[in-house]
């Protein structure tokens, strides 16, 4: 799908639909809406008095104007309240409007950017919502494989002055670059565990352009004493594996300034709970436990194309925790990286051993600020549901900047505390600590354990549980991985 930016107004624009945000606020006052009501012969007002349509989030309806405008389609797209048309909100309007022309053959699409966004901004969010929107999960489908495709997609931005035609290309092509970043992560996230493996997760972030890869073997992870991570993988047959990505050290228009950044990102491609084993229902989304790995992957694929003036590493420990004769066992006591011992008390609370050492590792490269995603805890989806993803952490001004910059990314964030009282429930009795507590807490408590491997080091963790997947399908996407963590990433280093 080609993205454009196309000056001038809108029933000039000749294409198979036109979409054409509409606000709550307008179904009253509908003075800002007159100049199209004009146009298509009273048709918009009269698809509000007879409420074929309500401006609400996300609702549509479709005229067929037979003048006024070059548009063989017109769509009314529910845009909310006008004050609270952040530019996430955009991108959702955008990507509904995309999977409506979908839906209905279109090839060429336009929208019309309402909302005071500036210019770049409007044309970025645009683009990552419509490729977002064209994207489909059915890769291995061989029967009734919808095949809809969209040509083109205009972004109109009225009002805009000249110069606005430089930034909004500028934001076209940002948008772009994190939009297929973020669809690489939801298509990493969507295969199944026979495909991706650990080993196969290597060879995708491999062929990622512009960027170092290196994979730490079992072999060397067991010189460096990585038994956290290594305890996972015992049961697999499947090799573990560390995947460290860099962005080669080209010489950049600015030179790059600031502390090393790591990302760390949960790898589990399989998680069937280990020897804690996992109810079957429902049991085959756990081939999604490596969403937050696809996130990292994701992101540095963007930021190998955007060239942040910060420097910034991506690591994944990459593992299949299965049941086996030389599975871990609840009650082992294993030694990470850091030298810290850890006792196992459910195998089921897997991601946290892999990204301790994972976190250790990445300071010893010289990270000086660490950002970790991982689907880490039932208990965070419990407490925050599919709305936001829970925030926890040691650097207070990262974590500000992440939840301010949610109205852009769309990615919601809600930061939880980290009192020092939680972490005498990972206390043990054997070792320096244990992996897991009672079930209060649970979400808050993962964290307190990955804090004993950041030590003094600035630190944020994301856990995205119940923000990987989209069980039933949105107005402006499909079912399936969302990517999520992808643009938050992107726009925290940005």
């Amino acid at each position: 799908m080609e993205i454009e930016y196309r000056p001038g107004t809108f029933s000039d624009i000749a294409c198979d639909l036109l979409a054409y945000p509409v606000f709550e606020e307008e179904a009253e006052d509908f003075a800002p809406l007159e100049p199209l009501d004009r146009r298509v012969r009273g048709a918009v007002r009269g698809a509000l008095e007879s409420g074929e349509f309500k401006p609400e989030l996300h609702r549509t309806c479709t005229l067929f104007p037979v003048a006024g405008v070059r548009a063989r389609r017109l769509l009314l797209v529910g845009a909310g309240k006008k004050g609270r048309f952040d530019p996430a909100v955009l991108r959702d309007v955008a990507g509904t409007a995309v999977r409506a022309a979908r839906a209905a053959a279109c090839r060429t699409t336009a929208l019309l950017g309402r909302g005071d966004h500036p210019a770049g901004l409007a044309a970025r969010v645009a683009a990552e919502g419509a490729l977002y929107a064209d994207y489909e999960a059915d890769i291995y489908k061989t029967r009734g494989r919808e095949r809809r495709e969209l040509e083109r997609f205009y972004i109109l931005l009225p009002g805009a002055p000249a110069r606005a035609a430089g930034e909004a290309a500028e934001g076209i092509r940002r948008g772009v670059i994190t939009g297929e970043a973020t669809n690489f992560a939801r298509t990493l996230a969507n295969e199944p565990a026979n495909i991706l493996t650990p080993a196969r997760l290597a060879e995708r972030a491999r062929e990622i352009p512009g960027l170092a890869v290196r994979t730490l073997d079992r072999e060397e992870m067991e010189r460096m004493g990585m038994h956290a991570l290594l305890a996972v993988s015992r049961g697999s047959a499947e090799p573990p594996g560390l995947i460290v990505l860099e962005i080669p050290g080209e010489k950049p228009k600015r030179p790059r300034r600031g502390p090393l950044h790591a990302l760390v990102g949960k790898g589990v491609t399989f998680d069937s709970g280990g020897i804690s084993l996992k109810p079957a229902d429902k049991m085959e989304e756990m081939k999604g436990d490596m969403a937050g790995g696809a996130a990292v992957l994701g992101a540095m694929a963007a930021l190998a194309r955007l060239k942040p003036r910060v420097p910034v590493i991506g690591l994944v420990p990459a593992v299949e925790n299965l049941p086996g004769g030389r599975a871990t066992r609840p009650g082992d006591v294993v030694t990470s990286y850091l030298g810290k011992t850890v006792e196992i008390i459910n195998t089921d609370a897997e991601g946290r051993l892999i990204l301790a050492d994972a976190l250790a590792y990445a300071r010893t490269l010289g990270a000086a600020r660490l950002l970790d995603v991982a689907t880490l805890t039932g208990a965070c989806m419990v407490a925050l549901g599919r709305v936001n993803a829970g925030m926890m952490g040691t650097d207070q001004k990262t974590m500000d900047l992440l939840r301010r910059n949610c109205r852009v990314t769309g990615e919601g964030l809600w930061q939880l505390p980290m009192d020092d009282a939680y972490r005498k429930a990972i206390r043990s009795e054997i070792a320096d600590v244990k992996n897991i507590g009672d079930r209060w807490g649970g979400a808050i408590t993962a964290a307190k354990f990955l804090e004993e491997f950041t030590e003094d080091t600035p630190w944020v963790h994301l856990d995205i549980a119940g923000m990987d997947l989209e069980t039933d399908g949105r107005p402006f996407a499909c079912k399936g991985a969302t990517g999520f963590g992808v643009r938050t990433l992107v726009g925290w280093l940005e």
